[in-house]
């Protein structure tokens, strides 16, 4: 456990609420990305370019084939074209989706003091918990965050003594979110099996299964930034998962980078907003794929963003093109690894790189 005078020192939410004018410089994003990083409510007005597709879920599980099919088909071609996809319809209620927001926030309201007593110890491994981001790589950057992360689902591996008392609702709510949001990504991942010739339960046998998929919840809190033209809440990445699922609080800030171009989504009322991860890259071929984003930051609202990561168990499967996925004319993209392998390639990799644009 980090004590509170250290752990403080690292809060994002204290160096905004202090009234600095100017961002420390490790939060000073490269001059090659700065160019790219505009005012995000701006970026969020633009009508012209591409958008991020809205998928209706609603006749997903029609009883006629050909407006079940139709569905089915606009999700496929989405995750084909973007990986990432706004969902509405997807059958968990408006209700619960405010309660969850509402828990999490709340949680992020306490004094600093009260969140430190769940703040984790990265250094030592245990990831889950209250934090902030620790440089992890060569840049020693930072990003313009605080977050609250833990495992929601199977309900046997969680750690409940880590979870928030208060408020008083956080774990019912979050359990049920949970619970139905597993039951979603099962249903994804069928329509996403078929839609590689592959039978229905294909998919999600490859990434764990029911009893193996982890599904992990980082509520990401990214507080008023006095140079938001500067920073980045969460730096370019694609996610390790087999699928990611968000809900925000309506404060635009994803940014998905489409056919070269940096491209703001729209904030869509009742949304899930779904990512496609590398794990669905790696086992379709590349035939899905894994978009690179960013957080954009701002000075006038707090955003925050609920991410459950679903994501295979670290050492138990081999991540790899699945047969029916290559051939001759397509042949693997990707070599085998574990998913802790591919985790660990891609910090290497984040690592060299940075290390070579410094000698450049």
């Amino acid at each position: 456990m980090v004590t509170s005078s250290v752990a403080a020192a690292q809060r994002v939410e204290s160096l905004s609420s202090s009234g600095v004018q100017s961002i420390p410089k490790e939060y000073v994003r490269p001059q090659e990305e700065l160019t790219s990083i505009g005012d995000v409510f701006e970026e969020e007005k633009k009508k012209d370019g591409p958008q991020v597709p809205t998928i209706d879920l609603k006749e997903i599980d029609s009883e006629d084939e050909v407006v079940r099919e139709k569905c089915r088909q606009k999700l496929k071609q989405a995750a084909v074209d973007w990986g990432v996809m706004h969902l509405v319809n997807h059958g968990i209620s408006d209700d619960l989706l405010e309660n969850v927001k509402k828990a999490g926030k709340a949680f992020f309201e306490l004094p600093i003091e009260e969140k430190e007593r769940h703040a984790n110890d990265q250094a030592s491994g245990n990831v889950q918990g209250y934090g902030s981001k620790l440089a992890n790589n060569a840049s020693g950057q930072l990003e313009w965050e605080d977050y609250f992360f833990h495992l929601v689902y199977p309900e046997d591996k969680r750690d409940l003594s880590i979870w928030p008392k208060t408020p008083a609702d956080y774990t019912e709510v979050t359990s049920e979110y949970a619970r139905q949001l597993r039951s979603l990504a099962t249903k994804i991942l069928s329509i996403l099996s078929v839609g590689l010739g592959l039978e229905e339960g294909r998919l999600e046998k490859e990434v764990g299964g029911l009893e193996e998929l982890m599904l992990q919840m980082k509520i990401n809190y990214y507080p008023k930034c006095p140079q938001p033209e500067l920073a980045l809440g969460v730096e370019a990445h694609t996610d390790i998962s087999a699928l990611t699922f968000i809900l925000h609080n309506m404060v635009p800030g994803l940014q998905l980078f489409y056919e070269g171009k940096w491209v703001t989504a729209k904030c869509v009322p009742n949304s899930i907003v779904m990512h496609i991860g590398d794990t669905i890259e790696i086992l379709s071929n590349g035939k899905y794929k894994s978009i690179l984003h960013r957080g954009l930051v701002n000075k006038e609202k707090v955003r925050i963003s609920w991410a459950v990561f679903c994501e295979p168990p670290k050492e138990k499967i081999i991540l790899k093109p699945l047969p029916e996925t290559v051939s001759e004319t397509e042949p693997p993209l990707f070599p085998p690894r574990t998913f802790h392998q591919h985790i660990q390639h891609k910090l290497f990799r984040k690592t060299q790189d940075t290390l070579l644009s410094k000698k450049v």
